[in-house]
């Protein structure tokens, strides 16, 4: 058999009307099959076209000319003021840390924390029995001293006495005797006032009339020099103390007004800069500012006080918001365009800064610098 015959033929199927023909195979693409692939390619060609007509349109930027509504202010001159904002704490004028200059057992303390007391007025006393002792032998030294000095007295008397029936060393050696005794009598007088100045050290006084601020010790503690008993302050004279940045350290002056609000007050006070330091604190930054009332006020050391120190003030002076400030200049309308203009400045710490230089009464001035270019066109927007 021939292998080309061999081969198996493919089915023939038949017409379905029946007319006993082959029927005939679809081809291999549908006649709907075009109509699908436009419609698949469609949004690709509509989203292309969108892409190109962005692209077109921020080359162009056809909206750039129109105006900007920008909101101004015209420029008048008017009283200005410049204030330093800071916060500070109540404290006394005078102030006094109670310190013992000897080492001991606390063994009395009449007083407790805010207690009025008078000058030299009994704080506290260390236990003295040591230095009572040293105190009674150097009164005895001192004792035996003077006897000592009195016995040479009355030899030196019987030998002045004697005349020339004694010899001349004799006399001599009754001076010198007198004098070492009286010497003697000095130094154990000393040594008795310096036990007695040790054993009053033992006592701690009231420097001045005031209120104990604070306590820091009980009865029975073992102190050194170094212990920080009590604080004794005059209640009568408070002040406010602050910290100024250093920024700002050569615009401060003694003198200067201030408004001083005290926490859980409504009512401000006046006062005025009653001290200012010559050194500012390496660390923070800070100089120590210190700040009086007009009229006395009560209130507890340590409450914290709103201050605004009174700089500067200016009766006529031309001003602009911060927001106006675009680095060292500003703008203004002219001619429906905004035209930047430099200025000078006193750069401050507060919402409104004063112009020395570049503006002008009458100039509209645009309030908010951001996003502005020299010569763009605007609009003054309504109010």
């Amino acid at each position: 058999m021939d292998a080309k015959e061999s081969q198996p033929k493919d089915p023939v199927t038949p017409a379905p009307d029946g007319s006993g023909l082959p029927a005939l195979r679809p081809s291999a693409q549908s006649p709907g099959a075009p109509a699908r692939e436009r419609r698949r390619i469609w949004p690709w060609a509509m989203a292309f076209a969108l892409i190109i007509a962005g692209g077109v349109g921020l080359y162009f930027q056809p909206w750039s000319n129109a105006p900007v509504p920008v909101m101004v202010e015209t420029v008048e001159p008017g009283p200005a003021t410049r204030v330093l904002a800071v916060n500070g704490r109540i404290a006394a004028l005078h102030s006094v840390d109670i310190r013992a200059l000897v080492g001991g057992s606390l063994r009395d303390l009449p007083v407790a924390e805010g207690d009025a007391v008078e000058q030299d007025e009994v704080l506290a006393r260390i236990d003295a029995a040591s230095q009572q002792t040293i105190l009674r032998q150097a009164v005895a030294g001192l004792d035996a001293a003077l006897v000592a000095e009195a016995r040479a007295r009355d030899a030196l008397e019987r030998a002045e006495a004697l005349g020339a029936n004694i010899a001349r060393t004799e006399r001599d050696a009754a001076e010198r005797a007198l004098l070492t005794a009286a010497q003697e009598v000095a130094r154990a007088t000393a040594q008795v006032d310096q036990a007695q100045v040790q054993l009053d050290n033992h006592t701690m006084r009231a420097p001045m009339s005031g209120t104990v601020l604070s306590l820091n010790v009980e009865p029975g503690q073992t102190i050194d020099a170094a212990t920080v008993l009590m604080t004794v302050a005059d209640l009568d004279q408070l002040i406010v103390e602050t910290d100024v940045d250093e920024v700002y350290a050569t615009q401060i002056a003694v003198g200067q007004p201030a408004v001083l609000q005290l926490a859980g007050e409504v009512k401000s006070r006046a006062g005025r800069v009653s001290f200012v330091s010559q050194r500012v604190d390496a660390g923070t930054g800070g100089l120590a500012v210190e700040l009086s009332f007009d009229t006395p006020v009560r209130a507890p050391v340590g409450l914290t006080v709103t201050t605004n120190i009174i700089v500067d003030q200016q009766e006529s002076a031309i001003t602009a918001p911060r927001s106006a400030i675009d680095g060292d200049a500003v703008f203004v309308v002219v001619d429906d365009t905004a035209t930047r203009r430099p200025v000078t400045v006193m750069d401050w710490p507060a919402a409104r800064l004063i112009v020395t230089e570049g503006l002008a009464p009458g100039d509209m001035l645009i309030t908010d610098a951001a996003r502005l270019s020299d010569g763009q066109a605007v609009k003054v927007a309504g109010p």
